[in-house]
């Protein structure tokens, strides 16, 4: 009961805040929502390289945020500030290569775990990294406020949703997942039933910003919400993956009834480059 409460108001407080944040303070391109975004990469950067480093792969905490934050910085510096869009693009190309280069003054008895330590780096570049950059991308698009809030639903309502359903409902239809045993049938098709709810209603409210393409709208927005929701659990359940592997129940304790900063973007890391995408395919004529 005291976990349900917790998360209740996170979701009846943080998410309005956050709203807030989006509609109220849109200037430059949203770089009050960006930094926010930015903020919780560095966070999530931190704490997968403590999952990491249970299973050997080592990578100091100053390194890890630096690489988790290189690429959405670069983003938001193209995007909010207007600069090149060569310098998002070559700011991952400048991971790789500082990965590279940091092997080359290892101490010898550290020479060993080389190997290990490039793909610690290169797995924190792309996660969160890489994925959440995909959250600040999402500002170029025209009334983006609105664009990022209906991403903040589909996700936040299948993850809030499918937890409670299953918590009701679907303690008989658990363990279909070894990664997380929790997780049940009924949570999962409420979580899938709602974001595409929040998708097809979304179209109806602002066929402005979802407009006729090759495929109609409502079609359009049911593709959108379901692929969107899909990436959303998977996002979640490679993350319980990730921590059962190291051991770990939260990869955290940040974020109030959630865990930590990892446990909290989970699902939007995961779910980011595929609203994007589709977006723009399904929307953007």
């Amino acid at each position: 009961m005291i976990k349900i409460l917790k998360r209740l108001i996170i979701f009846f407080v943080g998410i309005p805040l956050v709203a807030s944040m989006i509609l109220f303070f849109p200037q430059i391109n949203h770089l009050l929502f960006n930094l926010l975004t930015l903020t919780f990469t560095i966070l999530a950067a931190m704490e997968f390289r403590n999952i990491l480093a249970q299973k050997e792969l080592p990578i100091s905490a100053v390194k890890a945020a630096l690489l988790g934050v290189l690429n959405p910085a670069a983003w938001t510096l193209v995007i909010s500030l207007g600069l090149d869009t060569r310098i998002a693009y070559g700011s991952f190309i400048l991971g790789a290569i500082l990965i590279l280069v940091w092997q080359v003054f290892l101490p010898e008895e550290s020479l060993d775990t080389s190997t290990r330590r490039l793909a610690a780096g290169l797995s924190i570049m792309i996660y969160p990294g890489l994925l959440m950059s995909y959250m600040i991308r999402m500002s170029v698009f025209n009334e983006a406020g609105i664009v990022i809030l209906i991403f903040l639903l589909i996700v936040f309502l299948n993850d809030s949703l499918a937890w409670l359903a299953g918590n009701l409902f679907g303690k008989s239809n658990r363990g279909l997942i070894a990664a997380s045993p929790n997780k049940s049938i009924v949570g999962f098709m409420t979580g899938q039933v709602f974001s595409v709810l929040t998708a097809v209603s979304a179209v109806l409210v602002f066929p402005l910003l979802f407009p006729a393409g090759k495929i109609p709208p409502i079609q359009a927005g049911i593709i959108l919400g379901f692929c969107t929701g899909l990436a959303a659990i998977l996002g979640d359940l490679s993350e319980s993956a990730l921590k059962r592997s190291s051991g770990m129940k939260d990869s955290g304790s940040l974020i109030l009834g959630r865990g930590g900063a990892l446990d909290s973007i989970d699902s939007l890391a995961m779910a980011a480059p595929l609203y994007y995408f589709l977006y723009r395919v399904l929307f953007c004529l």
